[in-house]
């Protein structure tokens, strides 16, 4: 696709400075020089200015929210020679806090730090992702990934012992066993999947009323895109898929998916779906998707912008998946 890396989360050109993430030396330089910028996170939700469009902090390395930091951080890369880092301050309880807001599927609380001004707060970004523009959004979705698997990934997979972060937050290294550990993307397969005029769309349970998506999946050990996207369309709907072809990508923090966008050809139309994997499934035709895109269907709601979905559904409506 001539237009793949307009998706959200990519196509900015970060500059990831990994030649220097090994050189502890330079990155203690990178940390004293006065134009460097800390990228603030709390619980996975960055810290962002309400403008509109919205802009990603970034901060002076002595600004006072940093003392609520843990010691650890990431280096994300250089802006215009500068170096940007990750922190994060998931330490700091906020007054008032709304527990059941947190972790939700859109939550839609913000948490403002007395350090900063009114109109800066940590926001979901799975809200905000259309907010930002690339870069932004590009740095924002690095950090968040990093430290989900930071995270969840304390202790060796080789012998159990905790394991120390290193290489500016892009390895972390067994002090037992000598093993080093790299940071786990998963790769998804998004399958824009059509029989003449129509595109097959379904829905996991617990979604929102009225929302669909594309077919998708995680690719298995050993297996091609191709096949991940022929098994996963039949074995949650149960329809066969003949070509196959990729379009383009998108990572997705939530928490550390590589998402590949492709395209197939449906080789039958009746579905069967399997309730463990799908909750619903249908063929839904090119003048109901532009309904939906319109907001007036009657059932179907648009696909959410920013994920990868709405822009394949958006460029098979135009004509312009090649």
């Amino acid at each position: 696709m001539k237009t793949a890396e307009q998706v959200t989360f990519g196509g900015s050109s970060l500059d990831r400075a990994g030649e220097v993430r090994a050189n502890p030396q330079v990155i203690k330089l990178m940390m004293r020089a006065a134009d460097t910028r800390a990228i603030v996170f709390w619980r996975g939700k960055p810290l962002i200015h309400k403008s509109r469009p919205a802009t990603l902090m970034r901060v002076p390395l002595d600004h006072p929210i940093l003392a609520d930091a843990a010691e650890d951080m990431i280096l994300l890369g250089r802006e215009d020679g500068a170096a940007v880092f990750a922190y994060d301050i998931s330490s700091w309880e906020p007054a008032e806090l709304d527990t059941l807001a947190l972790g939700g599927f859109l939550d839609p609380s913000e948490q403002h730090h007395p350090a900063t001004a009114d109109d800066q707060v940590f926001v979901e970004l799975r809200r905000t992702m259309t907010w930002l523009n690339p870069r932004d959004a590009e740095l924002a979705a690095t950090g968040r990934a990093i430290f989900s698997w930071h995270e969840a990934h304390g202790f060796c997979a080789k012998c159990g012992a905790a394991s120390d972060m290193s290489h500016a937050g892009w390895q972390r290294n067994c002090p037992a066993c000598n093993a080093s550990h790299f940071p786990r993307t998963d790769p998804v397969v998004i399958m824009l999947i059509t029989h003449g005029d129509n595109v097959l769309m379904g829905r996991s349970p617990g979604w929102p009323q009225g929302m669909y998506s594309l077919l998708a999946g995680f690719v298995e050990p050993g297996e091609t895109l191709e096949a991940a996207v022929r098994r996963e369309v039949f074995e949650e709907s149960g329809v066969r898929v003949g070509e196959v072809g990729y379009l383009s990508s998108q990572p997705w923090p939530f928490p550390a998916s590589l998402m590949f966008g492709c395209f197939g050809q449906a080789t039958s139309e009746e579905i069967n779906i399997d309730p463990v994997e799908i909750e619903d499934a249908m063929w839904v035709s090119r003048d109901e998707m532009m309904q939906a895109f319109a907001g007036e269907h009657p059932k179907i709601l648009p696909a959410r912008k920013g994920a990868i979905a709405h822009f394949l559904l958006e460029n098979w409506l135009a004509d312009t998946l090649d």
